[in-house]
């Protein structure tokens, strides 16, 4: 009888191990290694926006053991810039390290994702898109078209122009013809001027030929590296159009949802240590690119209070315009704005001035 005992118990235990190795071949059959091909919008060579996405591909093969991979492909290697956010939703592009502020021919919503004018700066930024509904409005509109995208780095305060001769008044400005970027380019064009948005190889020669008269671009960082200094010498600052830019890891839905939960869980913390990376590194090499621009003979400008005035009057006019015809736009724009009313409170009473 023990020996027969004995026997049952033998077997239920094999049993058992044999299920729980069917378990993990299962586990091990549903989810696949994962390998994404990213196509950028910014080259490896740039600073903070190209070094952003060739920190994701290193971080991700080291934090998942080479589980999920991420190979970055320069700018037009895969598809040209502005197609990017196609290819990811058709399928024929994994993935696209970008910013949403690209997209804006396309779906004008995401821009609020991007940059704001007059809008809140870093942590602020940050907390009303992971904690103030900001990520929900994201997620459902990407959605949409197949994407599913991860903010995945955040540059700090942008600078706001480069300009051959010095901005004395809101005349100087009319009829110009500036590169620039996202809601902001809005904003000028009601003041007069003629904006464009050029991808980033070019800028310089456009601005060499006279193609346009001046430009924006980033930080002083990356603005220094792209060699602007050497046609024009006033800098103007703040930059009131980018207190703060998110920065995006695209991925088309069909792929994330094939995911093991683990892979997605990586791929998201590798972002979320990507956004204290850029932001942290953002702030810091600023100085020095200062000095150097400096010694450039760069003259730095701050905008006169009567030109903010006007800026910020006509970003009232874009909100007004595009709430009333992109319902998206309005839910993000008023979500973010409530965010901000409420938070005004702690910011005035736990921030220094």
């Amino acid at each position: 009888m023990k020996y027969i005992t004995g026997l049952l118990l033998l077997a239920f235990l094999l049993g058992g191990c044999d299920q729980k190795s069917d378990v993990g071949t299962t586990e091990k059959k549903a989810y696949p290694p994962v390998h994404l091909k990213m196509a950028s919008s910014y080259p490896s060579s740039l600073g903070l926006l190209g070094a952003g996405g060739k920190r994701v591909e290193k971080q991700i093969k080291l934090i998942s053991n080479g589980n999920v991979t991420i190979r970055f492909f320069e700018p037009g290697a895969l598809v040209p810039n502005l197609e990017i956010f196609d290819a990811v939703s058709y399928g024929a592009l994994d993935a696209g390290w970008s910013a949403p502020g690209l997209w804006s021919g396309k779906v004008p919503s995401l821009q609020l994702f991007s940059a704001v004018p007059f809008g809140p700066n870093a942590p602020e930024y940050l907390a009303w898109f992971y904690e103030g509904g900001g990520r929900e409005i994201f997620d459902e509109i990407y959605a949409r078209h197949n994407i599913h995208s991860l903010i995945c780095g955040l540059s700090p305060p942008e600078a706001s122009g480069w300009f051959r001769e010095e901005i004395k008044g809101l005349d100087d400005l009319k009829g110009m013809k500036i590169r620039f970027y996202g809601l902001g380019a809005r904003v000028l064009s009601k003041l007069g001027v003629s904006t464009q948005l050029l991808a980033t190889g070019d800028i310089f020669p456009a601005l060499e030929l006279g193609t346009i008269d001046a430009t924006e671009f980033s930080i002083p960082s990356i603005d220094l590296q792209m060699g602007f200094s050497q046609l024009a010498k006033h800098y103007y600052f703040p930059g009131w159009h980018q207190q703060a830019t998110f920065f995006e890891l695209m991925i088309n839905l069909d792929k994330w949802n094939s995911m093991s939960p683990t892979q997605q869980a990586q791929i998201e913390s590798v972002c979320a240590d990507n956004i204290k990376y850029t932001l942290a590194r953002g702030e810091a090499e600023q100085a020095d690119a200062l000095e150097e621009l400096k010694r450039q003979g760069v003259q730095f400008h701050k905008w006169p209070d009567d030109i903010m005035q006007a800026l910020d009057s006509a970003w009232q006019d874009v909100v007004r315009e595009e709430t009333a015809k992109d319902p998206d736009f309005k839910r993000a724009w008023d979500s973010l704005s409530a965010f901000r009313a409420k938070y005004k409170i702690w910011k005035e009473l736990g921030n220094l001035d």
